[in-house]
């Protein structure tokens, strides 16, 4: 499972013109999912995002947690993380799971924010969605929760 986190000022996220969701401060996650994983991966994704000392203290350094700061997710499904992109010119999405098997792992994980006291809005999950976002820094990161100690 892969998580590209942004720390936003604010966020949203459209679809067909309606805003289905939206954050104020906090973190814009984009969440793939591939063929193994499971809701282990899920929850130390969300573990992880929720520690993440990311954001400033108050003297400048990056030194608090989300739930540290009150911040909330605005989590958005991305099966493009999962593009490769090696050979030719167009993206093989191979490595994406498929919606029946994405879903609810992207819902667990979701689920295991929300568990911790993180207010989360979503997108729609398989929609095409304009998301928009005030990137704060910016401070971007990458997480796969197949790089987590004892995956070595």
């Amino acid at each position: 499972m892969k998580a590209v986190i942004q720390r936003a000022k604010q966020a949203s996220v459209t679809v067909n013109g309606e805003v289905v969701g939206a954050i104020d401060a906090g973190l814009v996650v984009l969440l793939g999912v591939t063929h193994e994983d499971t809701e282990a991966d899920a929850a130390y994704l969300a573990e992880k995002i929720a520690h993440l000392r990311i954001f400033e203290d108050e003297n400048g350094k990056m030194n608090r947690s989300l739930l540290e700061v009150g911040g909330a997710v605005l989590s958005v499904s991305q099966f493009t993380l999962y593009g490769d992109c090696r050979k030719g010119r167009r993206p093989n999405f191979m490595a994406a799971a498929k919606p029946d098997r994405a879903l609810p792992l992207y819902e667990a994980f979701n689920t295991f924010l929300r568990g911790k006291g993180i207010h989360v809005e979503t997108g729609v999950f398989g929609a095409m969605m304009d998301v928009s976002l005030t990137n704060d820094g910016p401070v971007t990161l990458i997480i796969d929760s197949g790089d987590k100690p004892g995956n070595e």
